[in-house]
């Protein structure tokens, strides 16, 4: 791997627009990411999801694939262990914007952009914010449907304080974790190591010809420090690395159909990040500066199989690098004077610059004819922000955010304005925002090139889009109970154009062409009918089609349904049921035979039921049992991939 070179800021830094001050814990009810500043969930003009720490524990969520497939209006779709991509409000997936503290981290050398949501553990992340809706105003590039934000583990209790679990299952797997951390002084330290091995599955379905029931495995490995030190009040500077190495397999089926079992990814992650935060003027201002760097190398290899048919053979590697800076600011108006119209305003503004590097060099064959594909190449992007939220009258929080950002030889300008509206006499918020947003062509879109004729066109425009979303929640008092149920309704409407596509003129290059329309409803209710039971039931309707031809976007169904909930009928025992229904859904099919039709059909509808239980054997110690799937259900939410089948886990989580 390439070293990361990273330089210590002097400049007092602060509040990252996605990272709060240490004097604010953030809790299910308060969210920092959509807004930049910290904001009550019912405050936000926005479709937001929170999954914190305590909600991965009760249901032993492991992994990001795990953590998102019960959230409203987020469709994972998974072909195996080590390759998943997530559709947003029917947004194409790599028109989702990831990031880890507020730091972007989507693919560079990927050929669209993406991310990949199968690689990554979830020990050292306190938790998982999911605001859907245009964001680029505030994130810029790829945040078309939204934004999935890793905040990070961070020492906050007078310590040293160690926790860790243990678990091993069916079929054969092992994980485990350990975190250290605890604030000694002016230093706070969070140090998280986690390693899971797993035997994996056979993604091929069972109902083809081709199904060997090959496990393909699945082992990483992950190291993460997050360092900071309190040199006097108000100031506090930070170090962060974070390094991940992962193996798994994956099946490379060719054509005619052979389930060549012996290919192998390797991904491997390193990221660095340096910085301050500081409070000045008594804390009426905040203001943030640092760096990060991240590296990410993958590498695919199939060796040559001589059972094999089709002759095939593969050694595909992909190398990006990122430097990330940002400044980011937020002043407390309302320090500065009083008024009885407005009783909070806080304006946030800021710089980013980011500077993508790619090198791919993909080299398979097949039939003995040799395939390649090259791209090395550099794009340079820079972007100033400023957003405005006030409430007024202690009823109406309006929150704008506008950002020029500039990315090769493009200006996108983007800008969202909403509003939230307090209704306390009928116990109601109503809600409503609009924005624009884009996402800038990939560097392999621009520079790539293979030898079967593909070129890359370096004059795209980026894909650009408009959304707006109206929606309202409502406690519903029952039996007494203020807080008995919640209801909220979210109706969303979303305009996609310039999508950025393949096509022959004269040459295979990519070309600004299409659009797309997307609508959609998101409800949610919540019902706490006890003290002991919790109970939440989401349902999305997504109309996601092409606008020029009316058809629908290949893998977004237009239904889907998640049942949660947490029990704990007696003391120490909870337990933890998940029901995540996909209906179906437009995909390219694959036959029983194995073989790629290249026809579009419809893919079956599936439903998994999970299922976690937790006992608390002392304040200290927690014994917890995990099953997945199990109903053994033959989903495919890929067509011809399906998803694992029935699983089990259980260890013991230890908290000193």
């Amino acid at each position: 791997m390439r070293p990361i070179a990273l330089a210590l800021l002097f400049t007092p830094a602060a509040a990252l627009g996605q990272e709060p001050p240490q004097s604010v814990p953030l809790s299910q009810d308060v969210v920092v990411t959509a807004t930049r500043v910290p904001t009550l969930v019912q405050n936000i003009p926005a479709g937001v999801s929170v999954v914190d720490r305590q909600t991965m524990e009760v249901r032993n969520y492991t992994d990001l694939v795990q953590a998102l497939s019960a959230i409203p209006g987020v469709r994972v779709s998974q072909s195996a262990f080590g390759n998943s991509t997530v559709f947003v409000r029917g947004t194409n997936s790599n028109q989702v914007l990831v990031l880890r503290d507020g730091m972007p981290l989507n693919d560079a050398s990927d050929s669209s952009g993406l991310f990949n949501f199968g690689l990554d553990a979830l020990a050292d992340v306190e938790r998982i914010e999911v605001i859907r809706g245009p964001m680029a105003a505030l994130y810029g590039s790829g945040a078309i449907g939204g934004v999935i934000n890793l905040i990070s583990r961070q020492g906050r209790e007078p310590g040293p304080h160690i926790e860790g679990e243990l678990s091993g299952g069916y079929p054969r797997a092992i994980l485990g974790n350990a975190t250290l951390s605890g604030v000694n002084g002016p230093m706070d330290y969070a140090a998280t190591f986690e390693t899971q091995s797993q035997l994996g599955y056979d993604p091929t379905p069972k109902r083809e010809a081709i199904y060997s029931g090959e496990p393909q495995g699945f082992r990483t490995q992950i190291g993460t420090i997050n360092l900071g030190v309190t040199p006097f009040a108000g100031t506090r500077l930070s170090a962060f690395l974070r390094a991940r190495a992962t193996v798994f397999g994956f099946n490379a089926l060719g054509s005619p159909t052979f389930d060549n079992a012996n290919s192998t990814g390797r991904a491997d992650s390193l990221l660095g990040r340096l910085g301050a935060t500081s409070k000045l003027f008594g804390g009426s201002v905040e203001t943030g500066l640092w760096v990060g760097r991240l590296q990410d190398d993958r590498q695919y290899t199939e060796p040559l199989n001589p059972l094999d048919p089709n002759l095939a053979s593969n050694d595909s590697r992909y190398h990006a690098y990122r430097t990330d800076v940002q400044w980011n600011n937020t002043v407390h108006l309302a320090d500065y004077f009083q008024s009885p119209v407005v009783s909070t305003t806080d304006l946030t503004f800021g710089y980013e610059h980011i500077s993508d590097e790619a090198k791919v060099r993909v080299n398979s064959s097949s039939f003995g004819f040799p395939y390649s594909q090259n791209a090395q190449a550099h794009m340079d992007s820079n972007a100033g922000y400023a957003g405005l939220q006030t409430t007024l009258w202690n009823r109406l929080t309006i929150t704008g955010q506008l950002r020029q950002d500039a990315v090769m030889n493009e200006t996108p300008f983007t800008w969202r304005l909403g509003g939230v509206l307090d209704v306390p006499e009928i116990a109601t918020h109503l809600k409503a925002a609009y924005g624009t947003a884009f996402r800038a062509p990939s560097l392999f879109d621009r520079y790539g090139v293979d030898s079967v004729g593909y070129v890359g066109n370096p004059l795209l425009k980026p894909e650009r889009s408009q959304g707006w979303e109206l929606g309202f929640t409502t406690d519903v008092p029952v039996f007494a109970r203020k807080d008995f149920a919640t209801i909220g309704v979210t109706y969303f409407n979303n305009q996609v154009q310039n999508l950025i596509q393949t096509v022959f003129t004269p040459v295979y290059t990519a070309v600004n062409i299409g659009a797309a329309h997307i609508q959609g409803f998101e409800t949610e209710l919540t019902l706490r009918p006890a003290p002991w039971l919790t109970a939440n039931v989401a349902y999305t309707y997504t109309d996601a089609r092409n606008a020029d031809t009316q058809s629908a976007l290949l893998r977004r169904p237009q239904n889907t349904v998640s049942i949660t909930a947490t029990a704990r009928p007696v003391p120490k025992l909870t337990v933890a049921p998940e029901l995540v229904y996909t209906g179906p859904f437009q995909d390219f099919l694959v036959d029983d035979n194995g073989f790629a039709t290249a026809n579009v059909g419809t893919s079956k509808q599936g439903l998994i039921v999970n299922l976690t239980i937790t006992y608390q054997v002392t304040e200290q110690v927690a014994l917890f049992a995990n099953g997945r799937n199990l109903s053994n259900a033959q989903f495919e939410p890929v067509n011809g991939y399906r998803i694992a089948p029935t699983s089990f886990l259980a260890g013991v989580r230890a908290r000193f």
